[in-house]
């Protein structure tokens, strides 16, 4: 397994633009912090984002999981690139030469993939903690660590993101058609939701149901919008009228859509090279 990781790893560290946007992606997941510093005073108004609790415990473990998980699409390239590559340089027909069977060559990717959600889900941990410990107003050891579900849901929804974009690199080849391909089928579940929602079911939530199970839907409901939870943003949303009564918790049932999502997609992409001559 060790020996799998190490190979994917010296592909991407020995392609030059796979590097640059590994290393942009990690670079900019910590400019969250930088957010703390956003201040304006004008005259009586003053608007301070820290001073409006978003780094409190343990709220914090939700907005930040929501923006990091913003960031994904430069790990995305990557992992779509990763695969194209492959195809361009030769070096998958290489690697089967060498010994490397087709199910390994997958494992060798999906294994990839969640190293990827992992060490990002744990530099969002660390960056969160050291963000709450400075700037929290609750600072007791059970609301630190409460609500740590977030970071599950975040690494569930990059493995199953990522898992999907190795697919579409699989499928494609071609990294700029992979990602024309991936904007196309988000731009396809929008039309289906809105299909449902306004033509279909207007009066109900049956279309919500339904959508649940399309995979960037269900990714998407991993970790909802934290804004409406601010307390400023509540006092807005009941003097417009507007309900802000949400359930804001990870739901286990979206988690499990996810993975059975992530397991179809290393499984049709295992079937797809099988199948495929090189």
């Amino acid at each position: 397994m060790n020996r799998l990781i190490s190979i994917e790893l010296q592909k991407i560290w020995k392609n030059k633009a796979s590097k640059i946007l590994t290393l942009a992606y990690f670079i900019l997941l910590s400019f969250i912090a930088l957010i703390a510093s956003i201040k304006f005073d004008i005259g009586p108004f003053k608007f301070h984002l820290a001073e409006m609790g978003i780094f409190n415990f343990p709220f914090i473990w939700h907005f930040n999981t929501y923006v990091a998980a913003w960031l994904k699409f430069f790990l995305a390239i990557v992992i779509v690139s990763m695969m194209a590559n492959e195809y361009s340089y030769g070096t998958l027909k290489q690697n089967l030469i060498d010994g490397l069977s087709k199910k390994e060559f997958i494992l060798s990717k999906f294994l990839t993939v969640v190293l990827f959600a992992f060490v990002s889900t744990i530099f969002v941990f660390v960056m969160s903690l050291i963000l709450g410990l400075s700037f929290s107003s609750y600072n007791e050891f059970g609301i630190i660590f409460s609500d740590l579900d977030y970071l599950l849901a975040f690494f569930v929804k990059l493995t199953g993101f990522f898992s999907f974009c190795l697919f579409l690199g699989i499928l494609v080849k071609r990294s700029a058609f992979a990602l024309g391909f991936l904007l196309v089928w988000n731009i396809i579940e929008g039309i289906i939701r809105g299909t449902l929602a306004f033509k279909i079911f207007p009066d109900s939530d049956t279309d919500e149901k339904i959508t649940q199970f399309l995979p960037l839907e269900s990714m998407s409901n991993l970790i909802v919008n934290p804004a409406p939870r601010l307390s400023v943003v509540k006092t807005i949303g009941n003097q417009m009228g507007i309900e802000t009564d949400i359930d804001y918790s990870v739901s286990y049932s979206a988690i499990l859509i996810v993975l059975v999502w992530t397991f179809l997609f290393i499984y049709f992409s295992y079937k797809l090279l099988k199948k495929r001559d090189l």
